[in-house]
């Protein structure tokens, strides 16, 4: 399969801080990865550098067939382009319905008449309910978002994204504060997603990452620190030393 992103010798400091060291990674279409590590390893800067919101102070972000330099293309452009965030906490519209927010977010034109002008066609409708039936929320497409469960809300912001048709989904904590059947169904939800996209997914939750069944890269410091299956970074010396403990 051929890559999709590929991150290259990228680093960035804080305020002196070394956030992210000489960092290479890459991802291929359809492919899962799960990304682990310590507290200020570096995850979420990494996944701030992919979508535009941090400029690297060096190294390069390229994506797709043609090689694009990411860092180039502002936030918005990077979105366009096809890469979605799901951040930690659900971001939701709370007053309006499941089936408003999927019809929100559903990939149209975005400018000014466009919105004003819009009105949603049967082959609309229909993408809102497939969408609603891949998250699992069919039985609660009328209902007020602010009405749902957190898994609830975290399963429609995933719904929202998909809506966006990304090629590449990074996912924050997915597992945060979820019920067992909850991230059950979410494990599922990410799986799926992985079939038609790439998934790059930041989690702590351990059980749940094995549940993904897939390659996971450990950060440490701002570098990878080590790759591999589950069971070969879990038994890795390093990794069981900066961040499993003994």
């Amino acid at each position: 399969m051929s890559t999709l992103l590929e991150v290259s010798g990228v680093s960035v400091s804080f305020d002196g801080f070394r956030a992210i060291n000489n960092l290479t990674f890459q991802i291929a279409e359809r492919e899962m990865r799960a990304v682990i590590g310590p507290n200020g390893a570096g995850k979420t800067t990494f996944m701030d550098i992919v979508t535009g919101k941090t400029r690297p102070d060096a190294g390069q972000v390229l994506w797709g067939e043609k090689s694009q330099s990411l860092l180039r293309m502002s936030e918005s452009r990077i979105a366009q382009a096809g890469i979605g965030r799901k951040f930690q906490r659900p971001t939701v519209f709370e007053d309006q319905t499941v089936a408003e927010n999927l019809m929100l977010a559903l990939k149209k034109k975005r400018g000014p008449l466009a919105v004003l002008r819009f009105r949603a066609s049967a082959e609309d409708r229909e993408r809102v309910e497939q969408l609603a039936g891949e998250i699992g929320l069919n039985a609660a497409l009328h209902r007020k978002s602010g009405e749902l469960s957190h898994g609830q809300k975290q399963w429609l912001e995933i719904g929202m994204l998909l809506a966006q048709e990304p090629r590449l989904l990074l996912v924050d904590e997915p597992a945060a504060g979820m019920t067992a059947a909850e991230r059950e169904h979410t494990t599922a939800l990410l799986v799926e997603a992985a079939k038609t996209r790439a998934v790059v997914v930041i989690e702590h939750d351990m059980e749940f990452v094995r549940r993904l069944n897939c390659k996971v890269t450990v950060l440490h410091e701002g570098s990878v620190l080590a790759e591999g299956s589950i069971d070969h970074v879990t038994s890795d010396e390093k990794v069981i030393e900066v961040y499993l403990g003994r």
